[in-house]
């Protein structure tokens, strides 16, 4: 498996727009990372850098062995796969199906294999009713679904999604927890980008935090929930379950109901 490290890493727009600011991050093999932050904190640009849809001004962008100013996007792509936040900015087939295989067709895998990729990705994603389907007569929120399949049908190392519980509903949010879930029961590296706090705290063991265009702090979502100092550097709110648990006078710890309950069990 591969890890991912980014070393003094800065990039500038052209124009000279600073969007990310000497970050260092390393996200081992198999984790489950959340990157959070205000619009405009450096999240999209951090993780395009990832798979090689930005390259660095400065530093260095490490996937395991390779150096990302080293590799074209294409060969980059079969190591990381992203999902963009705008489902409109990836597809490009006329059937959900058809979207699903081009990764893996371009790998010219054999047919066999070919097939249980997609297939498997598609129950995954809980497409593969909607498989002879134009993505474009689907909603916006099941059209980031096909985006997600297409990516994992790809078998990548490392997965990034960005932001892909907007616009999802209570229903779209468990079936994104259940693919995450999976994921990290195969053993793959997810990285997401994400402004729902309880979706985090939720479906993630490790935090990352920017604001302006740097790094504040990595940690365990029980820790960083409860360091306001971050929180408020980055202008994130706790978790309503948090929140409810500080109102009642609780020193810190609880993100999720279950730890609410135990709390109050206990007292």
């Amino acid at each position: 498996m591969t890890d991912l490290v980014l070393k003094d890493v800065s990039f500038s727009y052209p124009g000279g727009f600073l969007a990310v600011d000497h970050i260092n991050m390393e996200i081992k093999a198999g984790e489950n990372v959340a990157i959070v932050g205000q619009n405009g904190a450096g999240k999209t640009t951090t993780v395009k850098m990832m798979n090689g849809l930005l390259r660095p001004t400065e530093g260095q962008v490490l996937i395991g062995e390779m150096n990302t100013k080293d590799y074209t996007t294409a060969q980059i792509s079969k190591v990381v796969g992203y999902v963009f936040q705008n489902p409109d900015d990836q597809i490009f087939h006329s059937s959900v199906e058809s979207e699903v295989r081009f990764g893996p067709k371009m790998m010219k895998l054999s047919l066999e294999e070919e097939n249980r990729r997609v297939e498997t990705a598609l129950k995954m994603t809980g497409m593969d009713c909607y498989k002879d389907e134009n993505p474009y007569n689907l909603p916006l929120s099941t059209r980031k679904f096909v985006t997600i399949a297409a990516v994992i049908a790809m078998e990548t190392d490392i997965l990034i999604f960005d932001e892909p519980t907007a616009g999802q509903d209570i229903e779209g949010n468990k079936r994104l927890s259940d693919i995450l879930k999976t994921l990290h029961e195969k053993g793959k590296t997810v990285i997401t980008i994400s402004h729902d706090m309880e979706f985090v705290a939720e479906n993630f063991k490790k935090m990352i935090v920017m604001a302006k265009k740097k790094i504040v702090r990595s940690g365990t979502p029980e820790e960083i929930f409860w360091d306001f100092e971050t929180l408020e550097k980055a202008m994130l709110k706790q978790p309503y379950v948090s929140r409810v648990c500080r109102a009642l006078g609780f020193k810190g710890g609880s993100i999720r109901i279950e730890d609410a309950i135990e709390e109050i069990i206990s007292r």
